[in-house]
C-alpha cells in the first residue's frame, strides 16, 4: 500500500501538486488520469522517489519515505518495478539480457540462477521461448511491452509503476497488456500504479481511479462509479472519449 498525505511540489515558483492526499491499495490496479498538464507525471515521479515533495508525506506500507536512510532508500528502489512509456528496452541487448538487467544491478546471483528467473517471468508474460534470444527491434510492439513487464517484475517488486503502458499499441493488444498487468498485480499482491490517458484501460482495469486537475485531486473512485459521478470536470474528461459515449448510450438503452 502507498499512502499520500497532502503532498505539494513546486518548480521555479509554480506549484504543480497542490495538496494531494490518497491511498493506493495493495493487490489492485490504481490508475492516475487527467488532462495534459494536470500533474500526473510529477505525481508519479514523486511516488517513485525521483522528486521529493516540498511538503507532505508518502508512506510505503506505513513507513514514510522521509525517514528512510540512504540504505533503506536503495532497498525501496529495489522493491520497485517500472514499465516505461514505449517500453524503454535496451536496443543492444537481447530480450533475455534486458530482463536480466535488474538482477545484475541489484543482486549477486549466479548466472544460472538469474537465467532461471528470467525464463520464469518471460513465461509468465506469455512470450514464446523462440523470442528470448531476439533483439527488441526484431519483435512486435506488443511483445516489447511484455518484455518490459517481465523486466519490471523480475526482482519480485512490492510496487509496480506503469507510465502509459499502452502507448503505441492497437486497441486489441492494449487490452491484452491491461489484463496482463491486472493478473500480475493480483497474483503477486503488488501495489500497482498506472499513469494513463487510455479510457479503455479505465474501463478494463480501473479498480481505483484518481483524477487530477490543475495539480489537485479532483475525484477518486472506480470504474463502476465513474459513470455516475456528478463531478463536471470528470464528466467532461471521460465523455470526451468515443468509447465512453458508446458505453453510456448502451447503459441508458438498457435501463
Amino acid at each position: 500500500m502507498i499512502e499520500v498525505q497532502d503532498i505539494r511540489k513546486s518548480f521555479d515558483g509554480e506549484e504543480i501538486l497542490k495538496g494531494i492526499s490518497t491511498v493506493f491499495p495493495k493487490g489492485q490496479t490504481n490508475l492516475i488520469i487527467g488532462q495534459s498538464g494536470a500533474g500526473k507525471t510529477v505525481f508519479l515521479k514523486c511516488l517513485l522517489g525521483l522528486f521529493r515533495p516540498d511538503t507532505g508525506k508518502i508512506l510505503y506500507d506505513g513507513e514514510p519515505y522521509s525517514s528512510f536512510s540512504d540504505e533503506e532508500q536503495r532497498e525501496l528502489r529495489r522493491q520497485m518495478g517500472m514499465v516505461f512509456q514505449g517500453g524503454a528496452l535496451f536496443d543492444s541487448m537481447t530480450v533475455e539480457e534486458n530482463v536480466m538487467f535488474p538482477l545484475r544491478m541489484f543482486t549477486k546471483q549466479s548466472r544460472p540462477t538469474m537465467m532461471k528467473r528470467v525464463k520464469e517471468v518471460l513465461d509468465r508474460v506469455n512470450l514464446a521461448e523462440g523470442q528470448h534470444k531476439k533483439y527488441p527491434v526484431e519483435i512486435s510492439g506488443g511483445m516489447q511491452k511484455r518484455v518490459a513487464i517481465a523486466r519490471a517484475i523480475v526482482n519480485r517488486p512490492k510496487y509496480l509503476f506503469c507510465d502509459e503502458p499502452n502507448s503505441g499499441l492497437d486497441p486489441q493488444t492494449a487490452t491484452v497488456i491491461d489484463n496482463l498487468i491486472l493478473e500480475i498485480t493480483r497474483e503477486y499482491d503488488i501495489t500497482t500504479v498506472i499513469n494513463t490517458h487510455d479510457m479503455n484501460s479505465v474501463l478494463e482495469i480501473g479498480e481505483k481511479i484518481v483524477f487530477l486537475q490543475n495539480g489537485r485531486l479532483e475525484w477518486e473512485g472506480d470504474k463502476k462509479v465513474i459513470f455516475k459521478t456528478e463531478n463536471e470536470a470528470v464528466t467532461e474528461f471521460v465523455y470526451s472519449s468515443d468509447l465512453f459515449r458508446k458505453v453510456r448510450k448502451a447503459q441508458l438503452q438498457g435501463l
